[in-house]
């Protein structure tokens, strides 16, 4: 719904709201329970076109297609985290994630990643870690996206090598589908490329945006030689 339409249904009093001089709040009880009725009254042609835009968006899942441009944007990255403990990393780690606008549900973000890490760690040999929820919900998300940060020192996080980790991902994922193939894509990146010494290496966050990206094209092309030669 576009901020004109909602501001006409404030005016004529047709959706739940309260008003402290100039600012209009929603109570999301009221609001939920508006639109369910409201959705229940539309037509089916409605109903069709609330759902269609309510589902996880869609993204490019081919072998030839870098995905990594639409999932990682210059406010998802940071390159001097400070955190010391496993549950500060993961903390901080959300915040970078509500920094880019499309978390929608902060906490429950945050207790997904600790009851996915609790099953098992999500550290990676090579000191790297790709957090991600246990579940993926639509609704959770605006859109699917990852977030990239670098600790200023390497910190115990469960590697299965036993050593430490310093280079954390967070994917963030609408559907099973998305994350599992930007799962791959990443383990891919850091294990057939020099990613993760070069991400070490990096000075700015352009620079290692610039640096995902290049890894993604290097894989991409990899896979699609080995098809051939296939």
């Amino acid at each position: 719904m576009s901020e004109k339409a909602l501001q006409a249904l404030v005016r004529g009093g047709e959706i739940p709201h309260e008003k402290n001089g100039d600012r209009v709040s929603f109570r999301k009880v009221e609001i939920d329970a508006w639109a369910s009725h409201r959705l229940m009254e539309s037509s089916e042609t409605d109903i069709e076109t609330f759902h269609k835009k309510s589902s996880a968006k869609q993204h490019d899942l081919s072998d030839s297609h870098s995905i990594m441009p639409e999932m990682l944007h210059a406010s998802g990255i940071i390159a001097d985290l400070s955190c010391r403990t496993k549950p500060s990393t993961i903390t901080a780690m959300v915040d970078l994630a509500d920094k880019t606008g499309l978390l929608i549900h902060k906490e429950d973000l945050h207790k997904s990643i600790v009851d996915r890490e609790n099953l098992g760690t999500t550290a990676l040999r090579g000191g790297v870690a790709l957090l991600h929820p246990q579940h993926h919900d639509p609704y959770t998300f605006d859109d699917s996206f990852i977030v990239f940060g670098r600790n200023l020192q390497r910190i115990p996080f469960g590697s299965p090598d036993g050593k430490t980790t310093d280079l954390f991902f967070m994917i963030c994922c609408q559907d099973d589908s998305i994350h599992l193939h930007l799962l791959a894509r990443l383990c891919m990146m850091c294990y057939h490329t020099r990613l993760l010494y070069e991400l070490r290496e990096a000075e700015t966050t352009d620079e290692i945006r610039e640096l995902i990206l290049d890894a993604e094209a290097e894989v991409i092309k990899l896979r699609l030689e080995k098809k051939k030669k296939a």
